[in-house]
Order: C-alpha cells, then sequence, then structure tokens
C-alpha cells in the first residue's frame, strides 16, 4: 500500500471515530444526563449515574482527539498539491477541537460540582451545573461554524484535482456552506426553524459519509501526474522496441 493511500485510510479511519464519538456524546450520552427544563435533574442524573457523567467527558475528549487527528491527515494528504486547501482544513479543524476541548472543560467542571456541592457559587449547585451544560452546547453550537468552514477547501480540493469523485466535492462544499447558514442564522433567529436547519446541514451529512466510505475503502486516486509519467514511459518503451 503506498503512502497516500495509507494516509487516507489512516484520515477516513479518524474521520469516522470523530462521527461515532460525536453522536455518542452528544446525541446519545448527553440527553440521558441533561435535564431539558429542570437544572435540579441534571444534578439528580450525574448522581444517579456518575459513571455516564465521566464517560461524557471521556468521550468528549475523544472527540477532540479524532478532530485534531482527521485535521492532520487531511493537511498531509492535501499539502502536496493544494497547500492552501491543506492549512485551510488543518486551521478549521482545529479551531473546532479547540471550541470541543473548551466544551470538555466545562462538563468536566460540570461533574465536579455537582458531586462536590462547595464548589457553586453561593450554594447554587443545580444553576452553576446549568451553566455550564449552557455554556458546553453553545461551544458545540459555535463550533459549528468551523466544522462547517472545513468541508468547503475539502471540496474544493476534490474537484480541483479529481483525485475523489467531483460530485463529492461539489455536495461538501453545499454542504458546507448549508452548515455555516444553519449555525449563524439558528444563532440570530430565535424562532428559526429546526426543519429549516437541519434541511441546511443535510448535503454536510450525506458529504461527510461519502467521505469516510471512500476515504476507507478506495484512500484517494493517483496523481494526474503520476499516470501522465507512466503513459509516457510505455509509449518511450513501445517506441525502442
Amino acid at each position: 500500500m503506498n503512502s497516500p493511500t495509507r494516509t487516507a485510510r489512516l484520515t477516513g479511519a479518524a474521520y469516522l471515530g470523530l462521527a461515532v464519538t460525536g453522536l455518542l456524546g452528544f446525541l446519545v450520552i448527553r440527553p440521558q444526563l441533561q435535564g431539558a427544563d429542570d437544572p435540579t435533574t441534571t444534578v439528580a442524573n450525574i448522581l444517579e449515574n456518575s459513571g455516564l457523567a465521566h464517560l461524557s467527558v471521556g468521550i468528549e475528549l475523544l472527540v477532540v482527539i479524532t478532530q485534531a487527528l482527521a485535521a492532520l491527515g487531511f493537511y498531509a494528504l492535501f499539502r502536496g498539491e493544494r497547500p492552501v486547501a491543506a492549512y485551510a482544513v488543518a486551521t478549521f479543524g482545529m479551531a473546532n477541537a479547540a471550541a470541543i476541548l473548551a466544551s470538555a472543560a466545562m462538563l468536566s467542571t460540570a461533574v465536579s460540582v455537582a458531586t462536590t456541592p462547595a464548589l457553586a457559587p453561593a450554594g447554587d449547585t443545580a444553576g452553576t451545573v446549568a451553566l455550564l451544560y449552557t455554556l458546553s452546547d453553545a461551544l458545540w453550537a459555535a463550533g459549528g461554524v468551523f466544522f462547517g468552514l472545513w468541508l468547503i477547501p475539502m471540496g474544493w480540493f476534490m474537484i480541483s484535482t479529481k483525485r475523489m469523485p467531483r460530485i463529492l466535492g461539489i455536495i461538501l462544499i453545499a454542504g458546507g456552506i448549508g452548515y455555516v447558514l444553519s449555525t449563524v442564522l439558528a444563532a440570530t433567529i430565535a424562532t428559526f426553524p429546526t426543519a429549516l436547519a437541519d434541511a441546511l446541514v443535510l448535503p454536510a451529512t450525506v458529504g461527510e459519509l461519502w467521505t469516510v466510505g471512500y476515504l476507507l475503502v478506495r484512500g484517494i486516486r493517483p496523481a494526474p501526474s503520476t499516470d501522465s509519467a507512466v503513459a509516457t514511459a510505455a509509449t518511450s518503451a513501445r517506441a525502442v522496441r
């Protein structure tokens, strides 16, 4: 297996890890701990499920790790042919990782406050824990800007180099724009429809799943220059004979 293909598959594995840990942490575990309306419910859930609460922090850190590794992997894949795209993907990916790292710190502090009420300002344990979870949610929401932005140079690389399907690149760019719009509109319009927000990020979801699958199964296409060199060598060999 050549180096670009190996790098592509390792990047795909990191991207898959990002998807799985993000799904588990934010959509599966968090709703079991965070009370939707009553802050005291969140504290009670943490105390009753302390193992799950600590696991949620660990999963959040795994999101950070896999996001950072995926960003580095894409940088390694893109830098030879599209250094600007490589730098952009790495920068936006690391910025999102930093946002989730801050979220992990909020969750860890929330668990500490719930289990040690003396840490809560003015003794308001429920209010403090609820605030920390709210900050964590806000960091995830704000990080959505960077998560959308990193898809755009990723898609541009695919379109401009043809080393991955062109249509996939188009979907990723559309998905990245939709993700950024969804994040900004949801933050600025209090009554922004959930259905519209979901529709805006749908291309991103499709593009990311396709990207993960392509990286893991196919890897990356050979560079056009490599194909040209092989064809030229074959032509020269026939001419000699």
